[in-house]
């Protein structure tokens, strides 16, 4: 804090809140520049906090919460070190899907934005005249996104160099999952339908249907079943080194879709929820208490944060996205860039970074908007009651009204604009990612 007062920061945030608005990059600027959760002067324009207060009245008004309600609802709004408005804005309250704000957070800091995880495939004999004469052992190291159309390019690959056949089982070891399923023994299942073409079903005739045109079906027939090793195999001669797409893209289709078993294998990953919690209050640092989990989701309504903690967790992730020559929108969905999961039917204001939380009687809101009288306005909307999709709306609406009464940004801010194009999504099934080690 000593260093942010010598630097002058301050004088300049509190001529801007007087009478002095500073242009859009200063203001990007100081935003990056002050520490997560760090909160000096509050706004001394009280249009923010008016509208957070008619916003609340508004949820009494039109019957969304009682009077013993309106203390589970928490608002935080801030921008770099001035707050806007707070309401129960320190309190951890139920945070639903908000939970993986932390998962990406601890997740990104561990292993970096390019970290590939490795999914090796071996064999435990000899390889003569296309057939393995012995088992094929998958040894997986966590890859939440290894899908049908990576099944599908590992075969080909497979077949690449001649293998057609395994007169053994399947093994699977270490940590793998497919289309989601972490269960190893179907994960397993699911990897050796997808191997023979002959076996496919519906679903993985559709993965086979999305990749480029001309992609072949492979054909590596397992005669054995699928086991699974309680260790990893030392004896087998490995075949090909699957890398899987980097971690930012991974992120980031957790964030759209608000994936809940990509979020929990990333958390498992990185050591737990224990390791989330600590491990992103520090980074936001918020107190450990304004942050409880129980896994890296957010199902189950123990998990817990207050709205102070997310807005400290996204500026925490800018920071460290910035530090990489990457933008918060490269890791969560932006309204105007994503048109897909959870940013279908929401009306938010362009250019909004953002992640949702729903869960029973929970729904949230949480990220960044960018304005012109206020740069970077960081928020957390978390709203407890028994009409989710009515809390939508009315979240939607607030910050329409804020950007309203905070003047709508005249550009995009770089900071918030993401590297990929509009509506991309992340090349599954790459050939260039599977190595072949074998040479023969």
């Amino acid at each position: 804090m000593l260093e942010l007062f010598g630097s002058g920061l301050v004088s300049l945030w509190l001529d801007m809140a007087g009478v002095q608005i500073k242009p859009l990059d200063v203001l990007e600027t100081l935003a990056w520049q002050s520490s997560p959760g760090l909160v000096i002067a509050p706004d001394p324009n009280p249009s923010g906090a008016m509208t957070v207060q008619q916003y609340l009245k508004g949820l009494l008004s039109s019957k969304l919460v009682t009077q013993n309600l309106i203390q589970q609802q928490g608002i935080w709004l801030q921008s770099g070190p001035m707050l806007i408005a707070n309401h129960q804005g320190t309190t951890p309250l139920s945070a639903a899907s908000l939970t993986k704000v932390a998962t990406s957070l601890a997740a990104f800091k561990t292993w970096g934005p390019n970290h590939q995880f490795e999914t090796l495939v071996g064999a435990t004999g000899s390889v003569v005249n296309g057939v393995v004469h012995g088992d094929l052992v998958i040894t997986g190291s966590g890859d939440p996104m290894f899908v049908g159309e990576e099944a599908i390019a590992l075969g080909n690959t497979l077949n690449k160099m001649g293998i057609k056949q395994v007169k053994g089982n399947l093994v699977i070891a270490g940590s793998f999952a497919m289309n989601f399923q972490s269960q190893p023994q179907l994960a397993g299942q699911l990897l050796k339908q997808a191997l023979n073409h002959k076996t496919w079903n519906r679903s993985v005739v559709y993965q086979h249907s999305i990749m480029p045109k001309g992609t072949l079906k492979p054909q590596v027939l397992i005669n054995g079943t699928v086991k699974v090793a309680d260790q990893a195999y030392s004896q087998q001669t490995l075949l090909i080194r699957h890398r899987s797409i980097p971690l930012k893209q991974i992120i980031k289709e957790m964030n759209v879709y608000s994936n809940n078993d990509i979020a929990e294998m990333l958390a498992q990953s990185v050591g737990g929820a224990s390791v989330v919690q600590s491990t992103a209050a520090r980074l936001a640092r918020v107190p450990q208490s304004e942050i409880q989990l129980i896994n890296g989701s957010g199902l189950g309504q123990e998990n817990r944060i207050s709205p102070r903690a997310v807005c400290a967790m996204f500026m925490a992730l800018h920071q460290e996205a910035l530090a990489h020559q990457l933008t918060l929108a490269d890791l969560f969905p932006t309204s105007g860039f994503d048109r897909r999961g959870t940013l279908n039917s929401r009306n938010l204001p362009i250019a909004t970074v953002m992640k949702t939380g729903t869960l029973n009687t929970v729904s949230a809101l949480a990220g960044v908007v960018p304005t012109r009288d206020r740069g970077l306005v960081w928020f957390a909307i978390i709203n407890r009651g028994n009409s989710v999709s009515a809390f939508r709306t009315q979240q939607d609406q607030l910050l329409q009204q804020l950007v309203e009464k905070l003047q709508i940004s005249t550009s995009i801010p770089s900071t918030l604009t993401p590297h990929s194009p509009k509506n991309s999504l992340p090349v599954l099934g790459a050939a260039n990612r599977n190595e072949i080690l074998l040479v023969r």
